[in-house]
């Protein structure tokens, strides 16, 4: 699908791959893109050395992967993330 992605969906995507708190899940519910093909993007469309620093980062991060976060968490963003 990543074929079909717009310029804007492709930014989203990078912004929802780089927040803590957005799972892969949410991102492959709403752009049909799974784990690895975030992956492949990502290595795509950031420099290397991003790459590199986004792949540190979200590796092993539970709160990446619905299947390791805690019952509780039940958000993908902190409350005060977008105020307004």
């Amino acid at each position: 699908m990543s074929n079909t992605l717009t310029a804007t969906d492709v930014s989203r995507v990078i912004e929802m791959a780089w927040e803590d708190r957005t799972p892969f899940e949410a991102i492959e519910q709403l752009y049909g893109l799974n784990e690895p093909a975030v992956i492949k993007l990502m290595r795509r469309e950031l420099k290397a050395g991003s790459f590199r620093l986004w792949r540190a980062r979200v590796s092993g991060r539970k709160t990446k992967h619905l299947k390791l976060r805690h019952p509780e968490i039940n958000r993908a963003y902190c409350p005060t993330q977008y105020k307004r």
